[in-house]
C-alpha cells in the first residue's frame, strides 16, 4: 500500500474565515516541524511547489516584482501573479495569496491568508489542509505524493473535512 493510499486527513483545524461580500480571507494556520528557511524554500521554489502545492509556478516567487504564471491543478486556470511581498524566510505575498513564517521552537508557524469566493470556502480549508499535510510530509523525507484539485476531492475523508470546514465557516457545505 502506499503513502497516498495510507493518508486520511485529520480533522479540520486551526482556521477561519474573514467574511465580507462574495469574497472571503480564508486564514488556516499550521505548526510545521521543519525550520523557516526550508518552508520558505517550499513555498518560493516552482520545483518543490510541483511536490505539493494546489498549484504550479513558472518561476520563483522568491523576488519582489517577478511575475509567473500561476496553473491552478486539475482546473486549468491559469493567471499571472507579480509577487508584491518577499522577505525571506518570513512573508511571502502574490496575488490573492499571503504566507507568514513564524519561527517557533518546534519549528514554523506557518499562516496562510487566501481569498477565496464565499461559495468554495470550505473546499478551499479542505484543500489546503490536505496541501499543508502533503507539505509537512516532503519536508520531513516522508513524501506522500501531491493531491491537489480532483485528485484531492476523491480522497476517503474530502467530505467530511469540507462538511468539518462548512460547519465552522456557518455556511452549506458546496456540493
Amino acid at each position: 500500500m502506499s503513502h497516498l493510499e495510507q493518508y486520511a486527513p485529520g480533522p479540520a483545524r486551526g482556521a477561519q474565515a474573514l467574511k465580507e461580500g462574495e469574497k472571503w480571507t480564508l486564514i488556516l494556520v499550521r505548526e510545521l516541524r521543519h525550520p523557516p528557511q526550508r518552508v520558505w524554500q517550499a513555498l518560493t521554489d516552482p520545483a518543490h511547489l510541483r511536490e505539493w502545492a494546489p498549484f504550479d509556478a513558472d518561476g520563483s516567487l522568491a523576488t519582489v516584482g517577478a511575475t509567473v504564471k500561476i496553473t491552478w491543478v486539475g482546473t486549468g486556470h491559469t493567471h499571472e501573479a507579480t509577487v508584491t511581498r518577499a522577505e525571506a524566510p518570513r512573508m511571502l505575498e502574490f496575488a490573492d495569496i499571503r504566507w507568514e513564517l513564524d519561527s517557533t521552537n518546534e519549528g514554523t508557524r506557518l499562516t496562510l491568508w487566501h481569498s477565496i469566493d464565499r461559495r468554495y470556502i470550505s473546499w478551499g480549508a479542505a484543500g489546503w489542509h490536505i496541501a499543508f499535510d502533503v507539505l509537512d510530509g516532503l519536508l520531513g523525507g516522508n513524501p506522500i505524493g501531491r493531491m491537489a484539485g480532483p485528485n484531492a476531492m476523491h480522497l476517503n475523508g474530502w467530505k467530511q473535512l469540507t462538511a468539518e470546514y462548512a460547519k465552522q465557516f456557518a455556511v452549506e457545505p458546496h456540493n
